[in-house]
């Protein structure tokens, strides 16, 4: 057991201060000695001297903060606050010599090379422990890969850096398609030639791994590289970003896979300050424990709701996220609900106490299986919705936010038409209330329960083959952040009493290009290692999905990538008279045609059976 277990902390950082201390005595002493073999007078009372010079220059060393940082590390900011230290030290001294009548008494010829001296003795040895470190750690194992890097910009630098200290990589090279760097050195390390050159330079250089380090790319030129990359049959990686780092604050270089989100087609939409809305307030989130819901409560906690309610049917992932989120803001007033929003007595007690804010994540959403479930489809996303927009009315919720999808417009599945059910049935249950209305659409959203990216990663990793339901189908993505963050922002966009709000997604991915490049991420070759089969649109699939109804007024708000739309008018009588019928067809066994009419009724454009083959709305009629 140490006696003194502060002391082996602090040792190292005062036999530094003892060492810069020592120079700055020498320094001095030096200087007076030259000068007084240049003729100048000895000096009179250089003990006097030393303790001023030592005593101030210590004082400035310390203000400027020179000993927060480490030896280890020294660089140019280490450098420029000796530079200052020294400046500032020598005025210091000049002042306290002045003071005391004894400024005649020192030469300028030692004044004025003091500074020069002083960071010359305190930074070299600084410069030299570093080289010395560096050059330990800059030898690479005997296993340590061969590594090829893309890019030489800042983030390469820094990269290179990393894995010289890391031991397990060497870097053989650069690539970059800035003409002018071919030749030179970063790090040590030859800029071997242009990006597009990469087959050729890799077959020289024999890399074992290729690290990608464009941080700024886009989504086209991402494509490009990773194709690039799939050419040479070597594994690649890229580096990870900024955000990713301070998620998972890696301690060690860690080189992650390019993540499909950076093959798009677009970048990610940055929503700003979207969550300030929910801080301070009362929100709760159905559908909590799924994909969406469970991140709009990650996102609602992080902006600091005053209350959160997780209204979650299903056990398990209701249990996740309320430990998550109980672990990581101990101090939210959380509020877990098993229950269905079809009750109408658990959807009372989730709002007793008022609520500002109800975002409806909850749903059926898997386009074939409902198909054949008719039932279940209106039951939880028309009547479930439907008796919880009546009970925010009655508990006086502020605004009740309805996730909904680009699958309600033009509908050919059950989903969609559900899903344009109840958005009716939230109009015509608000309808002279005062709680305001908001209906989000978005498209497919990546990794999400149910999405062909779970799908497709889980049949690479079984070999193949992957499956595509038509070589020409086509949808829109956006990542589960984007579809959050769209949520939020839309509950402060408009005042109206209702509004349906869209996300320019940019252009549509091909299914048949996202699975290629798939393959290509996880180091396999397309219909070579892994083999892409077509089975067929399945039944409610479409080819193209549209993101706007041409009776559905767009305009644009405050964010230039979200749209607002005014609903479409229509019989509210009807519409509640529906609704009822609706209920008393569920408590028949044997209501499927009549379920299925009715839903036809509901939803004129509803259209079954068909696939989508033609859009039926060109592209002109995007206001995008």
């Amino acid at each position: 057991m140490k006696l003194f277990p502060g002391l082996s902390a602090l040792l190292p950082r005062l036999l530094i201060v003892l060492h810069d201390l020592a120079m700055v005595a020498f320094v001095w002493v030096a200087l007076r000695w030259l000068a007084s073999a240049a003729g100048a007078p000895p000096a009179p009372a250089l003990a006097l001297e030393l303790v001023i010079v030592i005593g101030a220059q210590g004082l400035v060393l310390r203000m400027v903060g020179l000993y927060r940082g480490l030896w280890r590390f020294a660089s140019l900011p280490d450098l420029a606050n000796l530079v200052r230290a020294a400046l500032l030290g020598v005025l210091l001294v000049v002042v306290v010599l002045f003071l005391l009548g004894k400024l005649d008494l020192v030469p300028r010829r030692v004044l004025f090379p003091y500074p020069v001296a002083v960071v010359l003795m305190l930074g070299m040895p600084r410069l030299l422990y570093r080289l010395w470190k560096d050059h330990r750690q800059a030898g690479h194992a005997g296993d340590a890969q061969r590594v090829l890097v893309l890019g030489a910009g800042r983030t390469a630098e820094t990269l290179l850096r990393d894995l010289r200290s890391d031991g397990r990589y060497q870097p053989v090279g650069l690539l970059d398609d800035e003409r002018a760097l071919k030749g030179a050195k970063v790090q040590g390390v030859p800029v071997l030639g242009s990006i597009d050159e990469l087959p050729y330079i890799a077959q020289e250089t024999a890399p074992k791994l290729i690290v990608i380090a464009m941080p700024s790319a886009s989504a086209a030129e991402m494509q490009r590289v990773v194709a690039l990359c799939d050419e040479t049959g070597v594994p690649f990686r890229t580096v990870p970003r900024l955000s990713d780092v301070l998620a998972g604050k890696p301690q060690r270089l860690e080189l992650s896979e390019v993540r499909i989100e950076d093959l798009l087609g677009r970048k990610p939409v940055e929503f700003g300050t979207a969550r300030a809305a929910v801080a301070g307030k009362r929100v709760m989130v159905t559908g909590a424990g799924g994909s969406i819901g469970s991140e709009l409560a990650r996102q609602c906690a992080a902006a600091g709701a005053a209350e959160l309610v997780l209204f979650e049917r299903a056990e398990w992932p209701l249990h996740e996220i309320t430990e998550e989120l109980r672990r990581n803001y101990p101090r939210l007033p959380l509020r877990p609900l098993l229950a269905d929003t079809g009750d109408p007595t658990a959807c009372r007690i989730a709002l007793a106490g008022g609520m500002d804010f109800v975002f409806h994540a909850a749903a059926c959403k898997q386009v074939p299986m409902l198909e054949e479930q008719v039932r279940e489809a209106l039951r939880n996303n028309v009547c479930a919705t439907r008796r919880l927009a009546r009970a925010c009315v009655d508990a006086g919720v502020g605004q009740l936010v309805f996730i909904s999808t680009d699958k309600a417009i033009c509908p050919i599945n059950v989903l969609g038409a559900s899903k344009r059910f109840a958005e009716l049935a939230c109009q015509a249950e608000l309808d002279g209330s005062a709680m305001t209305l908001s209906i989000v659409r978005f498209g497919n959203v990546l990794d999400s329960a149910g999405s062909v990216v779970p799908l497709f990663r889980r049949q690479i990793a079984a070999g193949g083959p992957v499956t595509v339901t038509h070589p020409e189908v086509t949808r829109y993505f956006m990542t589960i952040p984007e579809a959050c963050q769209l949520i939020l922002s839309s509950v402060s966009l408009g005042v109206e009493p209702c509004s349906v709000y869209a996300l320019d997604m940019g252009r549509p991915v091909a299914i048949r290009e996202l699975a290629e490049q798939m393959i290509r991420l996880s180091g396999k070759r397309p219909g070579i290692d892994i083999a892409v089969s077509y089975t067929g649109l399945r039944p409610g699939e479409k080819l193209h999905e549209i993101l706007f109804h041409p009776d559905e007024r767009y305009q644009r708000t405050r964010h230039p990538r979200i749209l607002q739309a005014m609903p479409r008018e229509f019989d509210v009588a009807a519409m509640r008279d529906m609704l009822q019928r609706l209920q008393g067809l569920l408590s028949e066994p044997d209501a499927q045609d009549a379920l299925v009419a009715l839903l036809r009724e509901a939803v004129p454009e509803y259209t079954p059976g068909g696939n989508g083959a033609q859009d039926p709305y060109p592209s002109e009629l995007s206001p995008f």
